[in-house]
Order: structure tokens, then sequence, then C-alpha cells
């Protein structure tokens, strides 16, 4: 058994990637990509779903959300800059414009309402996490700590620098043998060269997943767009080669009533933690910020 989607297999006639909960054999968490183009628009109802809507490599991003007009200043690339964004709550009616580039549309199915938000991106909370080789960068966009306005939504990116590793301790949040977190979870992959703005074809990074019950153990080779479903199981370390700096998109979502990002450490590796208090973080981060990144 595999939830690995590598690039292409998830395109539509409308969009360069769909994955929907019935299609991820699960309830909530859901993931478009939109590659628009110049008279090239993307529109999608959101029947039972919230969204986070983010650039991906689209600037100047015409966003309709129910007849409102807002404007995504976005970014050239995810190894760039972060990106503003916006929330669009239960049953709205999205229309996306731009005259080239790639948008996300994430989802998760949700009762609640709440009202469109628009978000710039220097009100988005970066952090550095970890520390030595599993350094990493995290950038909040619609997490439980940095945004409450949403019924069942989570989202965030990482950025693993080139030869570091993230996703680590290996951890899960499946509510399964005893641990309480319950989230799917979307990983949505970009790999960089060197200082790229965005995603590369030429380079791989690694990423590693198994279940509590040992009916899955594997270790990927992953490409530029990727995508790996996690609805169960421990998930670490994901790897990035040297010079090929990693990017993914977490989705989360569950039955929780109360948004959470909790996880649970493989207990075999949890001491890890306790390394980190002795070790500097990477000077390479923060990889990216509100504005442009220097080359």
């Amino acid at each position: 058994m595999s939830w690995y989607y590598p690039k292409g297999t998830l395109v539509t006639d409308t969009a360069e990637l769909v994955i929907s909960p019935e299609q991820a054999g699960w309830q909530y968490s859901g993931l478009h990509v939109a590659n628009l183009s110049a008279g090239k628009d993307f529109s999608l109802e959101l029947t039972g779903e919230e969204a986070v809507i983010l650039s991906l490599s689209a600037k100047d991003v015409t966003v309709t959300v129910n007849g409102e007009k807002f404007t995504l200043a976005g970014r050239e690339g995810v190894f760039d800059q972060v990106s503003d964004w916006i929330y669009a709550s239960v049953g709205s009616k999205i229309t996306l414009s731009a005259a080239k580039g790639e948008v996300a549309i994430c989802t998760a199915r949700a009762t609640e309402m709440f009202p469109v938000v628009y978000t710039k991106a220097s009100d988005v909370v970066v952090e550095v996490r970890g520390a030595g080789s599993a350094s990493r960068q995290v950038t909040n966009y619609a997490t439980p700590d940095s945004f409450q306005a949403a019924h069942k939504i989570s989202v965030c990116e990482v950025i693993t620098p080139g030869g570091n590793v993230s996703s680590w301790p290996p951890h899960r949040h499946d509510g399964i043998d005893g641990c309480v977190a319950n989230n799917e979870e979307i990983y949505y992959f970009r790999i960089g060269k060197n200082d790229l703005p965005h995603g590369d074809s030429e380079g791989v990074g690694l990423f590693h997943m198994y279940t509590v019950s040992g009916s899955v153990d594997e270790t990927l080779t992953i490409k530029d767009g990727d995508l790996y479903v996690v609805p169960e199981g421990y998930h670490g370390p994901t790897s990035a080669t040297p010079e090929y700096p990693m990017y993914f998109l977490n989705v989360l979502a569950g039955p929780a009533e109360t948004r959470t990002m909790a996880f649970c450490d493989d207990p075999d590796k949890h001491w890890i933690r306790e390394n980190w208090k002795t070790q500097t973080q990477d000077p390479r981060l923060p990889w990216t910020s509100a504005t442009p990144r220097k080359r």
C-alpha cells in the first residue's frame, strides 16, 4: 500500500492537481493547485468546504469570493518569499485570475461559517524550528495558534535547506493506539535548486512513512510537484538533498471540534529533541520572509 501520488497523476481538465477527500480515502482534507494564465480563470464552489487560498508562483492574482474582489500580491515562487492569503468560508464561490503562475486552494470539509479574511504577507508568522541538521522554517498561514477564524482547516508550509531534514523526530496524529490527536494531512512537495525562486524538475528529496501496525513502511524518492497523503502512521524524516532545498505545503483537518496540530512522537526517537538544546540553528534560516529573497 502507498499513499503517494507522483506529479501528473492528479491532473484534471481545470487544474494541475486535485485531491479530494474521496480520492484520498478519508473525510476532510483536500487540495487544488490551479495553473493560471491570461484568459484562463479558475473557478470553484466550496460545497460543504472551507478554504485557504495562497499563491505558489503567481503574482497579482485577482480573487473573487462571492462577488467580492481581492488582490493577492503573491510571489514568484515558494522559495522566494511568503505569500499573502485568503480564508473563504463554507459555500463560497471562488474565481481566480492572473497572467501566469500557480495558486493553491487548500480545503477542508466543514459546517461552521466564518467571514472571508485577507491576510498580508507581513502578518504571517514565520518561525525556525529544530536545530542543527534538523533546522527548518515553518510558515504558519492558518494554524490554530496563528488564525482562529476557521472550523476545521489548518495550513502551513515548511522549507528545509539542502542537506537538512524536517518532520523529525517522526510523529503521527492518527488517533490510533493512544495518540489522541487525529488529523488527515496532505504533503505537497516542491524541490528547489540553489537559489531558484520556485521548483525545479532536476532535484529530488526523500520521504519516510511507517504505520504503527507495520502495514506500510516506505521511503520514497520525492520529485518536484509530488504529493503524499497521510491518513495514519509516523512520518519522517523528510530529507532535502544537498543543494536542493525542499518545500512542502501541509493541509490538515480532522474530526475534533477544536482545531489542533498536536502530534505523538515515535517514542524511540523522542530523545532527539533534547539534543537540540545544545545545537545551533542553521544560519540559512529563515529562508523566506514577506519580502523577496535576495540572490
